[in-house]
């Protein structure tokens, strides 16, 4: 009986998992598959998870939460030297890793059986903290950490989009010194992103240059423009056209990036806090295997 480690958040997405957890743990019942438990908590540690791995015996990992939760789970099997498969049941507020693999909650269980996996590259900041999806700082970045939690919870992904909508007013551009594989740019910019895949902020599909598994990381900022050019490229991201090769778009690919500002920045990795820049950022190509449907 092959042993998997279900890892989930009670309150990621309005606590909905909760409510299905009887119909996971028969689906993978069914397949001959034991599921152990791990009830994530605000101090939660890796020390605490990689204990729970080794009494448990688990031959993978299923993270049930947001892009939130994937990365407090991958960052814990990385920090404890854990090789282990991970595979993932979408059911927070945001889920753009999960949507980017299209990991389909109704086939996962077959997936894990089956132990159909695919290696993905992970980014790693100042040497300490890995990211799954996006690094990013600037406008809106923050917003994830300022939307009150009842609110995110019964608005969903809209909740971020109202809060956007107040800081309108304050849009700022920030100077940035980047260095992309030892090359140099400077530029002002509204924000930046640092993307592992394509899929950000709920959008599938940002960019067709971005791969999971190439050993390179994808560099987008949003240089300093005016409101008209600002819509229109917002308008080109909302209609699924890719935004790399805009005028308005500083894109850049390499295994190292280092970014820095005068000005007093905190990044975001995957939605989470992420400390101030400078940052220094690396590729750690093939780093973890995910189950995947396809």
């Amino acid at each position: 009986m092959k042993k998997i480690l279900l890892v989930y958040n009670p309150v990621s997405g309005g606590a909905i998992f909760k409510k299905n957890l009887d119909e996971v743990i028969e689906n993978f019942q069914r397949r001959n598959i034991l599921l152990t438990f791990y009830r994530t908590r605000a101090d939660s540690t890796a020390e605490d998870f990689a204990e729970c791995i080794k009494i448990s015996g688990a031959e993978g990992v299923i993270a049930a939460g947001g892009d939130g939760t994937l990365h407090a789970v991958i960052n814990w099997l990385k920090k404890s030297e854990i090789n282990l498969p991970v595979g993932i049941i979408g059911s927070g507020t945001s889920n753009d890793f999960a949507t980017h693999l299209e990991i389909d909650a109704e086939k996962i269980f077959d997936t894990v059986a089956e132990n159909k996996i695919r290696p993905v590259d992970l980014g790693i900041v100042n040497d300490k903290e890995f990211f799954v999806n996006v690094a990013s700082a600037g406008v809106f970045t923050s917003i994830a950490h300022e939307v009150d939690a009842r609110q995110k919870n019964s608005l969903g992904k809209l909740a971020y989009y109202i809060h956007g909508l107040g800081e309108l007013p304050n849009f700022k551009t920030v100077p940035l010194q980047v260095s992309a594989d030892g090359k140099n740019f400077e530029l002002e910019a509204f924000l930046f992103l640092v993307l592992n895949s394509p899929a950000v902020a709920g959008l599938k599909k940002i960019s067709d240059a971005v791969k999971i598994d190439d050993g390179k990381l994808d560099f987008l900022a949003l240089k300093k423009c005016n409101p008209r050019n600002l819509i229109n490229l917002a308008q080109k991201i909302l209609s699924g056209k890719f935004i790399e090769d805009d005028e308005n778009i500083l894109y850049l690919q390499a295994k190292t990036f280092e970014i820095k500002s005068p000005q007093n920045l905190t990044a975001d990795l995957d939605g989470e806090l992420g400390g101030n820049l400078p940052l220094k950022i690396q590729t750690v190509p093939r780093a973890v295997n995910f189950f995947v449907n396809k």
